[in-house]
C-alpha cells in the first residue's frame, strides 16, 4: 500500500518531528511504503499551503492509496475546506487516516466522525477568533494603541532628507513609506494670505 503522510505546523519555532515519529511508526507497522509532505511555517486555516499542493497532485496522479495525518488539525481547521480537500481524493478511491482521532474513511463511521470532527474543529477556531477580537477591542477601549510602535528618527536625518519625494526619503531612512505620510497627514495646513 502506498501512503502520503501530511505533516503541519504553524510556526518556524514548532517542531514537525513529533508528528513525523508517530506517523512513520504507523505506517511501518502496517507494512506501508511512505511518500512525506510536510509543511513548516504554514497555518492550517490556508487553503494553500506548498506541501498541501503538492499532496492534491500526487493524488490526482494516483500516486499513493491513503492518506496519513497525525491529527485533523494538521490537514485544515476550517469545514469547508476539509470536506473539500478531502473529497477529491476520497472520488479518487483515497482512504484518510487521522492517528489523534482515529477516523480511517474507509468505513462508513469513519467517515461519519470525520464529518462531526470537522464541524468541532472550525467551531473552536471561530471562537479562537472571537476571543481575539474581543480582547483587541478591550484594549482598545481601555486606551491602549495597538499595532506597531511607531519609530523615532533623529531630526538631523529627517533633515537630510527634506525635499525628497516621500518615497525616496523613506527608503532612505528605511521606513515604510506611510510613516511620513502619516507625519505629514498630522502637521496642521498653513494657509498663505
Amino acid at each position: 500500500m502506498r501512503v502520503a503522510i501530511y505533516a503541519r505546523v504553524s510556526t518556524l519555532d514548532q517542531h514537525v518531528e513529533n508528528q513525523l515519529a508517530e506517523l512513520r511508526r504507523y505506517v511501518e507497522a502496517r507494512g506501508w511504503t511512505a511518500t512525506e509532505f510536510v509543511d513548516v511555517g504554514v497555518s492550517g486555516a490556508k487553503d494553500r499551503r506548498p506541501a498541501l499542493d503538492d499532496l492534491l497532485k500526487a493524488a490526482r496522479r494516483r500516486r499513493f492509496d491513503v492518506l496519513v495525518c497525525w491529527r485533523l488539525d494538521r490537514l485544515g481547521r476550517n469545514l469547508r475546506h476539509l470536506i473539500l480537500l478531502l473529497a477529491e481524493p476520497q472520488a479518487l478511491g483515497i482512504a484518510f487516516v487521522t492517528l489523534g482521532e482515529g477516523i480511517d474513511t474507509s468505513t462508513p463511521a469513519g467517515r461519519l466522525q470525520l464529518h462531526i470532527l470537522s464541524a468541532i474543529a472550525e467551531f473552536e477556531r471561530s471562537r479562537i477568533q472571537e476571543r481575539v477580537v474581543a480582547g483587541l477591542a478591550r484594549a482598545k477601549a481601555q486606551g491602549r494603541k495597538l499595532g506597531r510602535p511607531e519609530r523615532e528618527i533623529p531630526a538631523e536625518q529627517i533633515a537630510s532628507d527634506r525635499g525628497l519625494p516621500v518615497r525616496e526619503a523613506a527608503r532612505r531612512l528605511g521606513i515604510p513609506r506611510s510613516t511620513p505620510q502619516r507625519a505629514l497627514a498630522r502637521i496642521p495646513a498653513v494657509s498663505t494670505l
